[in-house]
Order: structure tokens, then C-alpha cells, then sequence
């Protein structure tokens, strides 16, 4: 039995201030297994990517709680939890958020720098070849398409060999084969290394490859489905 690596306990997050104040989260209740790969959809609106923002602590919940890898990340500072991030969990987000006048190499290794990594440009060079980028080295994300700079952003991702592998709409800015490859990039990736993989996507074949789909609706999760299986939860009015 797998154990548990992302648990959500009463999660809840408005936000917005008075008038304009928007009831995002609902107190969610969610538990996601270690080496799952995790789709998460719903329509605009609906919650789902402020939820993937909470589960890579890039967002704060008002109240309730967030632990990963068995650390209430919740109750961590602001630097501390930055630290934790850095070394647990990997980030990748629709606009690649690429440093424009960094080449490919250092977009990957200068945060490994930051974090005190030992031998980052080596580690560097090494994703950048597994993602299929190693003649690529040198060349800025202007330089390179948009397939290609989602692989250096993968490579950055998977650079410190996070636990967890978060992934805000990756294949959104690319065309359908572009996209293709990115997603078959991500799952292999996420089955040779073992991690966990939590996703948001509108792509519903690319949802369908992961093994678990949760749907949110108003915030509240409307559905959790395994492959093979399907669970509903019912959401009260």
C-alpha cells in the first residue's frame, strides 16, 4: 500500500478583499498517494488551479491544512517554506517563465545555484539531455520554440529531484503534437522516477492518461475517479 504524500485537511481560501472577494475553496478534504499521477479538472472558475497553486504552497489557505512528505507546510515561514519547495516539489507552468536573457543551461541550473546544489551545471546539462534539449545548451528561450523551451522547463523542474512534480496547464500554449510530446515527456519521466504528478489541464485526453481524475465545481471537489473505477463524491449546496 502506498502512502500518502499530499493530504488537504478542511482547506479553505478566499480570496479578494469586501465586495470583490471570491469563496475559492471550500473546505476540501484531499489525499493524493505517493507515485500517483493526478488530473485535475473542472470548468474556469471552478477552483482547480488555485487548488494546484495551494498544493505547491505557492498559495496560503486561510484556514485548514496542507502536508507534504509528512510536513505541515501550512505552519512554515515564508523562507522556510520557499527551502522546503525548492527541494520537494517541481513546478511547471503553462508560460514556461523562462529567464530571457539566460541560455537553457543556466535557466536549469542557476536556482540549483541559489539552493547551494553542489555541481549544478552538471545537473544541468544532464536533464537538459534526458529532456532531449543537449544540443540546446547554449541557446535562449528566444531561440528556441515553444516545445522546446517547456523541456527546459521540465529539465528545471526535475533538476532536484522533487517528490512531487506539479504541472499548471503544460501543453496550453503548444499545438496538438507539440503538446502530445510534452505530456508523453511528463509521464515517462514521472514512471522512471517514481514521483507523483498532480496536474491541471482543459485537455481531457490528457487527463484521461493520468490514473486518478479529480474534478472540482464551486470550489468543492465534485468527483474523484481512479482508472478502472469511478467514485463521485456529492457536493452540498
Amino acid at each position: 500500500m502506498r502512502n500518502t504524500i499530499i493530504e488537504l485537511k478542511s482547506a479553505d481560501l478566499t480570496l479578494g478583499n469586501a465586495a470583490a472577494s471570491v469563496h475559492v475553496l471550500r473546505s476540501i478534504d484531499l489525499a493524493i498517494n505517493e507515485g500517483e499521477a493526478v488530473g485535475i479538472v473542472g470548468p474556469s472558475g471552478s477552483g482547480k488551479s488555485t487548488l494546484l497553486m495551494v498544493l505547491a504552497g505557492l498559495e496560503r489557505l486561510d484556514s485548514g491544512e496542507i502536508i507534504v512528505r509528512d510536513t505541515p507546510i501550512h505552519t512554515l515561514s515564508e523562507d522556510r517554506l520557499a527551502d522546503f519547495r525548492g527541494r520537494n516539489i517541481g513546478i511547471v507552468f503553462q508560460s514556461f517563465h523562462l529567464i530571457a536573457n539566460m541560455t537553457a543551461l543556466e535557466n536549469v541550473a542557476i536556482p540549483l545555484e541559489l539552493a547551494n546544489v553542489r555541481n549544478a551545471f552538471d545537473i544541468a546539462r544532464k536533464e537538459l539531455q534526458a529532456v532531449g534539449l543537449g544540443e540546446r545548451l547554449s541557446h535562449y528561450p528566444g531561440q528556441l520554440s515553444g516545445g522546446e523551451q517547456q523541456r527546459v522547463a521540465i529539465a528545471r523542474a526535475l533538476a532536484p529531484s522533487p517528490a512531487v512534480l506539479i504541472a499548471d496547464e503544460p501543453t496550453g500554449n503548444l499545438d496538438t503534437e507539440t503538446g502530445r510530446q510534452i505530456a508523453d515527456l511528463l509521464f515517462a519521466k514521472q514512471q522512471e522516477r517514481g514521483m507523483t504528478l498532480v496536474l491541471v489541464t482543459h485537455d481531457t485526453a490528457l487527463a484521461a492518461r493520468c490514473s486518478r481524475q479529480i474534478r472540482v465545481a464551486s470550489g468543492q471537489i465534485a468527483g474523484d475517479s481512479h482508472a478502472g473505477q469511478a467514485r463521485l463524491t456529492t457536493v452540498s449546496a
